[in-house]
């Protein structure tokens, strides 16, 4: 008698899911693409480069990089942290148009972004004096994210062809020859922040750094844990004040922090590496200066992207003998 093999349900469908999966992940696959990258601006800062800038999408896009177009045709590919570019080589005296889009890890891109245009000025031939630096700068925050900053114009043999924007040594921005204002998005709540700004003329001579002007943004509880360390303590001790505070939730484990006494920085508190404090810290700071003497204390946190963060509480203490 001739048998005949059973079927077997459960490896069929097995296989068939599998042969699915290759063309719609069986489960389903992440085909929405990101938002167009809003904001886009294009500055010419020489006559032959200009600056492109975008803002960043929202965070449920989960945007990975960015594609840049000049004149519809591919120019820069760039990571997701960066949202400005230098594009060179261009010639001078001619309009460019420029569009970004965005795409996230599985490969979605998202539409154009509104088209920037711009026209590179003339050549200066033989142009090696660079512009005097900016006289005056001041800045205030306008909310967790942004600063506005403004800056008195330099000076320049051949003119001013654009103001760079400078935090920590590196340009974030670049505005127009006649700004003398500009708005910084994207920033982090609860931040410290230094900005300079540098003049740059149409053979790319930059100027000295202008006056720094240090910006703290406000902390928002909405869009992330604060970054100021927390239940800050001053107490007395003899010869010395001991100090105490809660960690700050910075994504990492905080290693340094800046001590200020009477708003001036006194000291950078360092801990090593299998000392850094996940929950609540502590440090003596020797005094020896005499009893009556009255300090104000405050610190704050190194954060991983290497700003300082927002200041603790302050604390009001006098010396005693």
């Amino acid at each position: 008698m001739r048998r005949t093999a059973p079927p077997r349900p459960a490896r069929a469908a097995f296989v068939i899911c599998l042969a699915a999966a290759v063309l719609t992940a069986c489960a389903g696959g992440d085909t929405a693409a990101p938002h167009a990258p809003s904001g886009l601006t294009a500055q010419a800062g020489s006559a032959t480069s200009v600056h492109v800038m975008w803002e960043t999408p929202a965070d449920a896009d989960g945007v990975t990089g960015y594609q840049v177009f000049q004149s519809g045709s591919l120019v820069r590919e760039l990571p997701a942290d960066k949202t400005m570019v230098d594009v060179t080589g261009l010639s001078p005296q001619t309009s460019y148009a420029f569009t970004v889009r965005a795409r996230d890890a599985a490969g979605n891109r998202s539409p154009l972004s509104t088209r920037a245009q711009v026209t590179t000025p003339a050549a200066k031939a033989e142009d090696h004096r660079a512009p005097t630096a900016p006289p005056a700068t001041t800045g205030r925050a306008e909310s967790p994210r942004t600063v506005r900053l403004a800056w008195e114009a330099a000076t320049d043999d051949a003119g001013v062809t654009a103001y760079d924007v400078y935090q920590g040594g590196v340009r974030i921005h670049t505005a127009g020859p006649s700004d003398g204002t500009t708005t910084l998005t994207g920033l982090q709540p609860g931040t410290a922040y230094s900005f300079t700004v540098r003049a740059r003329d149409g053979a790319d001579n930059s100027s000295p750094d202008g006056p720094a002007v240090a910006v703290t943004t406000p902390a928002d509880p909405g869009q992330g844990p604060a970054t100021a360390p927390g239940a800050f303590t001053a107490t007395i001790a003899p010869g010395a004040v001991e100090l105490g505070w809660t960690a700050p939730d910075t994504g990492r484990p905080t290693s340094e922090y800046q001590l200020y006494v009477n708003d001036r920085p006194v000291t950078v508190i360092q801990f090593g590496a299998g000392a850094v404090p996940r929950g609540r810290a502590s440090y003596r700071l020797t005094a020896s200066e005499p009893a009556g003497t009255a300090w104000t204390l405050k610190l704050r946190a190194r954060l991983p992207d290497g700003n300082w963060g927002a200041f603790s509480e302050e604390r009001r203490i006098t010396l005693t003998g």
